[in-house]
């Protein structure tokens, strides 16, 4: 059969309500304000880990405590969305982050660094399911993935505007005030949305709750699309999780720049990565216009990018030259960005809309996995290593196989097209065997 076949007449013809471009572009901020949060630990790394007098070790355990609740905290919240309206939801999680910043504002200790962190990630790790929820609310299914895009570039943006910003602060001031100024921007976000935020009209979460045919979420869980997101996405997520937490000091300390330079340099894997992300939107969706199936238009187009960047990233530890090194990890690093457009679709495409928060909150708990593992992975390796640069470009290494290796699974399990019909003869089957189990004849 072809990769393409007729576009659905009805699909293209639905209509995008009025006000979904406005909460697009709040739930854009949210992410902004969601990444310059995770990544401050990481640009102030050399800062904080001399004044605290850290080792590689102890940095790499800060790194991956943001991570401790982060898929619990998912978990939890994406069940709780199924029920009660994103927009408190998402209210309530970036009151939170806001918080758990203003702690570190003052002379803090290693304990309470690392508790603001724990707390942060439990009120981060919830955040990209619900605004993917949130905005699937806005957007019939034809139309989520450029959305989605977008939803994903507020991590690129939020990089982009909060590096130069953080950094200066950090370079004139202290550390402990860009922590501050993120709290108060977490506020501002707040205000706004309270203002703006509102719950799309395409679903009515308490109506669905009670009236949609549901797919039992063992057969979810367990389908091969989800299976091939989640490992997907693991992959894509290591890479994310150093370039978060260790990034910054591998160009100030690997490769000798200064914490005014880095603080440039710690931009470029997120102009790539967003540049990256836009394309992959919007391929996908003129892919899907001109009837190539989601197989192809979201499998496939996410997978691949995945498997090159892995490869890229192997040439690091073979070449000579600061700069090439940088460019090898910033093009590597940022193709992984593609893979996190096209999975909430994906498992949208087949989940219930009345379970789909969970769903893409387990999704989200299970790949963000890897963030706990990788910077404690890395900063073991760099204590470990005869030099630091050696550590670092060991580090990178494995960050490539693991890239490499989630890639190709993905590629392998990706069927999104097919798994809707699949899944719900697979629920009809089992409900016809369970009703026979209990007839009389």
């Amino acid at each position: 059969m072809s990769a393409q076949g007729t576009p659905n007449v009805a699909a293209r013809t639905t209509k995008t309500p009025q006000g979904a471009w406005t909460v697009t572009f709040l739930l854009f901020l949210f992410m902004v304000v969601n990444f310059a949060d995770k990544i401050v630990v990481g640009l102030a790394g050399v800062p904080i880990m001399t004044d605290m007098k850290l080792s590689a070790e102890q940095f790499g355990l800060l790194g991956s405590s943001f991570f401790f609740l982060f898929s619990i905290s998912a978990i939890v919240v994406g069940f709780i969305v199924n029920k009660v309206p994103t927009r408190w939801v998402l209210l309530t999680l970036a009151v939170i982050w806001a918080v758990a910043q203003f702690p570190m504002v003052g002379t803090v200790s290693f304990t309470t660094l690392l508790i603001c962190r724990i707390v942060l990630g439990a009120g981060e790790g919830p955040a990209f399911s619900v605004a993917a929820h949130a905005i699937y609310k806005w957007f019939p299914d034809e139309k989520r993935t450029l959305p989605t895009a977008i939803l994903s570039q507020g991590s690129a943006f939020g990089v982009i505007l909060a590096v130069p910003a953080l950094n200066w602060i950090i370079v004139n001031h202290s550390w402990h005030y860009a922590f501050g100024a993120l709290g108060i921007v977490g506020l501002i976000w707040v205000a706004a949305w309270l203002a703006l935020g509102k719950e799309g009209p395409l679903e009515d979460t308490e109506v669905l709750a009670a009236t949609e045919p549901k797919i039992p979420y063992v057969q979810l869980l367990t389908s091969r699309t989800f299976l091939g997101c989640v490992i997907a996405t693991f992959g894509a997520y290591w890479a994310l999780s150093l370039g978060l937490t260790w990034f910054t000091p591998f160009i100030v300390k690997g490769l000798g720049f200064s914490q005014s330079q880095a603080g440039f340099i710690s931009i470029l894997p997120w102009v790539f990565g967003a540049t990256i992300v836009i394309l992959t939107g919007w391929i996908s969706q003129v892919m899907m216009a001109r009837g190539y199936t989601t197989r192809i238009s979201r499998g496939v187009l996410g997978s691949v990018p995945l498997i090159i960047g892995g490869l890229i990233l192997t040439a690091m530890a073979h070449v000579e030259g600061a700069g090439l090194q940088i460019a090898l990890l910033v093009v590597g690093s940022g193709l992984c960005g593609a893979i996190y457009v096209v999975c909430p679709p994906m498992l949208g495409e087949f989940t219930p809309a009345s379970q789909r928060g969970a769903v893409i909150a387990i999704y989200g708990a299970l790949y963000t996995l890897s963030g706990i593992i990788a910077p404690s992975v890395m900063g073991t390796v760099i204590q470990r290593a005869g030099t630091m640069l050696d550590g670092y470009l060991t580090g990178f290494t494995i960050n490539a196989a693991v890239m490499i290796g989630s890639g190709v699974i993905g590629l392998l399990l990706l069927w999104p097209n097919t798994e809707k019909a699949r899944l719900t003869r697979g629920a009809a089957a089992q409900g016809t065997t369970l009703k026979g189990a209990v007839s009389p004849t």
